[in-house]
């Protein structure tokens, strides 16, 4: 019987339109716009100017402290500005722009596609060529890979997960990767092991990706201690603590990391890009992006630098009649665009493009009738109908005593209430809110 994790969960339409389709490498834009702020933590302090010649692999911004990550740029040609740029957060943040002239690449960068298995980089030398890489989480919190893999004094790994999950609707980059880049994948898990110290890795795919499991399996038999586990399909089951309950069933307990219970969670693309850190001297400069749609003839997969413009990718399928959402990211936890000029950032895991009848929203009823269908879909336990009245009336205590903070963002509560009542906007504003009071409370 396939696994997976016992509270709550949804089963959105897969919508999977681009599983079948091989990865493309996307032309290089004219220029590109990159914000060094690209993760959780603090932004990057820039260490270019005005009219600096820059080389792809050339770190335009370092890290301004241990929970941040450098950037690197993605393309070779001449720094045309350092200012606001728009993001898809829809904020103007700083961002360094880059005139596009030619491709040279850092030398020291091996851009062979001969697979290298051998490496003999000690524990502190993997981790340090990773913070240099500026890798981040490339399944969507874009958190920094280094600070998961040094782990806490006191505290100790016995198990590394690669999530393959991809449970987001109409996503498919994770899926291709694990077809075309398995066995980079299994080098890269590898070398995340001896970095953590440990001697077992699960890498977790939903049973929706067979062809990538078979893959997987086959590939794995080769790396010692490397074992590739079928899941059940199920929404949220991407998110670390889902997952891990799914593969160890063992539960991260509120308010703690998944190190707790001696686990630490990467994704595919991390591993793929952990791999071509340690062994090709590459840094995060490109990434694969899903490019799809109902109505979209051409979805597609495509490896894209980063900083480049979202209109490239569309332009490169072509916009529907009638598109009236874009949408960056999944359509569960991804966020709606106000600008196809906003760059492809290290956690752009697709762009979504929505017709007036998918992109509206159900009309809402006129109150909650207590049906409980958001509690029971709820992964973290919570209870979002009554989370979305005191977040209504701001009463921040009492949404922290019902462990508002624990909520994970997935939108499972809004997918099954039959008002369409607007659960995750009011609750995720509730969650902010409740975050700014225990903040300032340490303070």
């Amino acid at each position: 019987m396939l696994k997976t994790f016992r509270k709550g969960g949804v089963h959105p339409p897969g919508y999977k339109f681009s599983a079948k389709k091989p990865v493309e490498v996307l032309p290089l834009p004219k220029q590109v716009v990159i914000p060094i702020s690209q993760h959780i933590g603090a932004p990057a302090a820039p260490v270019v100017a005005k009219g600096d010649k820059v080389l792809v692999g050339q770190v335009i911004a370092k890290s301004a402290g241990f929970v941040s990550a450098n950037i690197h740029s993605s393309v070779s040609g001449t720094v045309v500005s350092i200012g606001p740029a728009l993001d898809a957060s829809g904020y103007k943040k700083t961002a360094i722009t880059i005139s596009v002239e030619g491709d040279e690449w850092l030398p020291e960068i091996d851009r062979n596609a001969t697979l290298k298995k051998d490496f003999s980089l000690s524990t502190e030398d993997i981790i340090a060529k990773i913070n240099e890489a500026g890798i981040v989480g490339l399944g969507g919190a874009a958190f920094p890979s280094h600070v998961k893999l040094s782990v806490p004094k006191g505290k100790k790994a016995d198990v590394l997960i690669i999530n393959g999950v991809e449970c987001e609707p109409y996503l498919t980059a994770d899926h291709r990767l694990m077809l075309e880049k398995a066995d980079e994948l299994m080098v890269g898990t590898i070398i995340l092991m001896k970095a953590l110290g440990v001697k077992r890795a699960l890498i977790g795919v939903e049973n929706n990706k067979r062809d990538a499991i078979a893959n997987l399996k086959q590939k794995a038999s080769q790396y010692k201690g490397v074992e590739v586990q079928a899941l059940k399909v199920k929404y949220p089951q991407g998110s670390e603590k889902q997952l891990i309950k799914a593969l160890i069933n063992r539960e991260v307990p509120s308010g703690n990391l998944p190190i707790e219970v001696g686990a630490v969670v990467h994704n595919v693309g991390t591993a793929f890009a952990v791999y071509e850190a340690v062994q090709k001297n590459k840094p995060l400069v490109e990434r694969v992006v899903t490019v799809t749609g109902k109505d979209i003839e051409n979805a597609s997969n495509f490896v894209v630098r980063i900083g480049t413009p979202i209109s490239n990718l569309i332009d490169k399928v072509g916009m529907p009649e009638g598109t009236a959402k874009i949408v960056s990211g999944g359509p569960m936890m991804g966020k709606s665009l106000l600008s196809t000029d906003v760059p492809v950032a290290k956690g752009t895991s697709g762009v979504l493009l929505f017709s007036q009848n998918d992109a509206k929203r159900s009309e809402e009823q006129p109150s909650c009738i207590r049906c409980g269908k958001c509690v029971s879909a709820c992964p973290m336990g919570l209870e979002p109908y009554l989370l979305i009245r005191l977040s209504q009336r701001n009463m921040l205590e009492k949404m922290e005593q019902e462990q508002i903070l624990d909520c994970i963002e997935c939108g499972s509560c809004t997918f099954a209430c039959p008002a369409n009542l607007p659960l995750l906007d009011y609750i995720r504003l509730g969650k902010t809110e409740v975050g700014a009071m225990v903040r300032n409370r340490k303070k």
